[in-house]
Order: C-alpha cells, then structure tokens, then sequence
C-alpha cells in the first residue's frame, strides 16, 4: 500500500505509469474513487482529480453505470503521400486504401450544397468576388466509431452537371471525377494542426473530455497549377497515426 502524502497530481502519475507500462491494459477497469480514497488515503475531491486528470489526457474513459476503463488506441495509420497517389484513385480505389486496407470506413451524412465560400477558400481557390462553391460534407466511421469529419469545397462552375454533386461520386471518387473533367490533380499541399474541437465537432465525433482534434486542410492542383479542392478534414487525435513518406 502506498506510504506518505498524496496529492491528485502524484496518484494520476502513479496510474499513469501502470497505464504506460501495460500493468492497466487497453480497456482494463481502473480504480475508481472509492478504491483512490482507501488506496491513498485522501478525500472524494482528490481521487476525483486524479482521475479527471488522466480522463484530461485522454488515456481513460468513463462508461456510464460501468465505471472508467482504459482508454483503446487501435490507431489508424494516415499515410502521405502514398494515400494521394494518382495509381490508386485512378485506378478506382479509395484512398483511405493506403491507409488500413483492412478497416475501410462507412461514409455517413452525406450533405452537398452549393454556396458562398468562406474567405479563406475563396482565397485558396481563387475564386472571384461572388463565385459559389459545391461542398460536400460527410463523416467517417470505423468499426462504427466516427473518426473523421470532412467538408470538400469545389468552384461550383468548374464541377457543374458532375458526379461531384451526387452522393456516389463513382470509382476514384472526386478526384476521378475531376481528372474526367480535364481537372486532373497532380499537386497537393497539405497544413496540419492540433486544436481542442468545438462543441459540435466534440458531439459528432464521440469524443472523450479533453482529447483534441487534428485538423488537416488540403488544397489540390493541376499541372496548370489551378486549385481545384479545398478539403476541410477534422480528426479525432485518439484514433489517428500520422505517418507521412519520403525519398531523399
């Protein structure tokens, strides 16, 4: 049994620690507050603490009428920029294929409209003063567990009568269906951050307190150089390995 004086701080690091070394595995119950309390000796508030902590870092999660269990983490491997090669949405696949050919993702929610863009898109696509965008909107799910929400952003004029409108974009998906329009994407420019997700983003990813989002905003271009894509993609952090690939 733990000796001396323990604050919220020193009893998450202890869970912590067995939680690292595997001595609590993925999906292992950790002690509750009651258990912290006779464990160490401290009152509710403290054992509360500790745990609000860890469930802070994301490394546990609470199951209502269960208890907290270890939290997961089967990640799924992103890997650029093999994902956006021309072989593998030319040739009909889908480019979460080079990411876990093993667990491919239900595509849920689909919207499409078509209206003002935000400045920012606008921008990137170099679209005149009002010029409208096509968006698509969806959400990813693994295993039934959204892990992804997308907003894709297309000049509405350049994608007009395409499949792009329609919830099936076809084999290849939009990127074929760009390149059928003479718009194929040879170029992609991609910047990455890490931000706490806002309330909506929190509810329909299912995330846990305090784990973060990665958002991933993606501009393609042709071999003119126009911009022909800007895809809005926001991430849940726990379900994500950023893996990208390099020649010298």
């Amino acid at each position: 049994m733990p000796t001396g004086r323990f604050g919220y701080r020193e009893i998450a690091a202890e869970l912590r620690d067995r939680i690292d070394s595997g001595a609590l595995a993925p999906n292992a119950k950790v002690p509750g507050e009651n258990e912290l309390m006779a464990t160490y000796g401290v009152e509710q508030p403290t054992a509360r603490r500790a745990l609000d902590a860890l469930k802070n870092e994301g490394l546990i999660i609470a199951r209502r009428g269960a208890g907290t269990f270890v939290r997961e983490f089967r990640p799924i491997r992103r890997v650029s920029p093999d994902r956006l090669q021309e072989a593998v949405w030319s040739g009909g696949e889908s480019i979460w294929t080079a990411d876990d050919p093993d667990r491919r993702p239900d595509v849920r929610s689909i919207a499409i409209t078509r209206e003002a863009p935000p400045a920012s898109v606008s921008g990137a696509l170099g679209l005149a003063e009002g010029e409208e965008v096509l968006v698509r909107r969806r959400t990813y799910a693994i295993e039934d567990r959204p892990v992804q929400l997308a907003t894709s952003y297309y000049p509405a004029a350049l994608v007009a009568g395409s499949p792009i409108g329609e919830e099936d974009t076809g084999p290849g998906g939009a990127y074929g269906r760009l390149a059928d329009l003479g718009h194929k994407p040879i170029r992609f420019r991609e910047e990455v951050r890490c931000r706490m997700p806002r309330a909506e983003e929190a509810d329909a990813l299912h995330l846990a307190q305090g784990t973060p989002v990665i958002m991933i905003v993606r501009t393609a271009y042709t071999a003119e150089d126009l911009a022909v894509e800007v895809n809005e993609m926001v991430l849940d952090s726990a379900s994500y390995v950023l893996e990208y690939r390099f020649t010298s």
